[in-house]
């Protein structure tokens, strides 16, 4: 189900003007729709992009229920959302790789780029991050400044349905990637958005075989269309043995895409001794964990997979995309016009909807 998308109608930008946004208004749940909040004005070496298209990311639910990890990090008053698509309105005086008109996306992840990782090619774990829509103005709105040096350049081949999701759509290109999953027997441990997405990707990647593990059935029955050989309901663990018979001992690779402590001891359970297990999913406490049976007598690899590398993962991500092997179409399902924010934050917290979209 699609809805259709209101015409964008010129913004005044004289002397500043005003925009429309979406504001963490108070501590506590929603958000709130402004009309007059002001377009930014870019510095130097910024750029202000005119957003056409955004993303609901699980974050932004986190940020709208106002849980405890959002009431100690999100400021009152910030424009939320760090997923989005649009084109260069506005440079900054010292700006010179880009110009306006240009379509464009951004990382969301920011850093000076001077610190030990930076330098090193690892800017995604950065020690000075911040973030789109958490610790400054995110893309929720009619206008958004990127620090030249986050700025995305859109492939013209490449639709904005699918620009305005590179940001997640890294999350699962990263993990994928960094696990090796090529002629590899696959655990994905959570098939929510990324999830799903991983399926895909690790299809696209040549993965020998995919098996994945959720409590939902109608997601399930997706990730088998989207490539899975099996899907199994996580809430009976004797999928396990069915799977370590299937394969060597257990598979290959356990991509951990849930953050749900049974998901997470399911999986090494599954995973065969030597295996290596690429961790993206954030438990919401202390896991209790045997790391004896799971990790060290395994002799397994454990990688903690962070955001997306930068630039590694957004090269993938083009090269993937434009080769038209990632199915993408039955994880967007819902498209609503921001003004009708409320209806499209519920589409997706209700599980009616999986990658929900908000045009401007």
């Amino acid at each position: 189900m699609t809805q259709t998308t209101t015409d964008r109608s010129p913004i005044n930008t004289t002397n500043g003007g005003t925009m429309r946004g979406l504001i963490k208004h108070h501590a506590g749940e929603g958000l709130a729709f402004s009309d007059d909040r002001p377009i930014p004005t870019p510095g130097p070496r910024e750029v202000r992009i005119r957003v056409k298209k955004v993303g609901i990311c699980g974050t932004d639910r986190h940020i709208w229920e106002w849980d405890d990890w959002s009431a100690n990090r999100i400021p009152v008053g910030i424009i939320t959302g760090h997923e989005f698509v649009g084109h260069i309105d506005a440079v900054g005086s010292a700006v010179t790789q880009y110009e306006p008109g240009q379509r464009v996306s951004a990382e969301g992840h920011m850093t000076a780029g001077v610190d030990y990782n930076s330098r090193t090619g690892n800017a995604h774990i950065a020690s000075d991050t911040s973030i789109f829509g958490i610790d400054r103005d995110g893309c929720f709105a009619d206008y958004i400044v990127v620090p030249e040096s986050n700025v995305w350049p859109v492939h013209p081949d490449i639709d904005d349905k699918y620009a305005a999701i590179l940001d997640p759509l890294g999350n699962a290109v990263h993990t994928v990637m960094a696990a090796g999953v090529s002629a590899k027997t696959v655990l994905i441990s959570g098939v929510g958005i990324i999830g799903l997405m991983a399926v895909t990707v690790a299809k696209a990647a040549g993965a020998a075989r995919i098996y994945c593990t959720d409590i939902n059935p109608p997601r399930l029955e997706l990730a088998k269309k989207l490539g899975a050989t099996e899907a199994f309901d996580a809430r009976d663990s004797s999928w396990i043995k069915q799977v370590r018979a299937d394969t060597y001992e257990g598979v290959d690779v356990l991509l951990e895409m849930s953050g749900a402590p049974a998901a997470m001891d399911q999986g090494f359970r599954a995973l065969r001794n030597g295996g290596t297990a690429a961790l993206l999913g954030l438990p919401a406490r202390t896991v209790d964990f045997d790391f004896n049976a799971h990790i060290i007598f395994k002799g397994c690899t454990v990688l903690g997979i962070n955001g997306r590398k930068m630039w590694d993962t957004w090269y993938q991500m083009e090269k993937l995309l434009l080769s038209g092997r990632l199915e993408l179409d039955d994880i967007i399902t819902h498209e609503f016009p921001i003004e009708d924010f409320e209806q499209a934050f519920k589409t997706m917290m209700s599980g009616e909807g999986i990658k929900v979209l908000m045009n401007l």
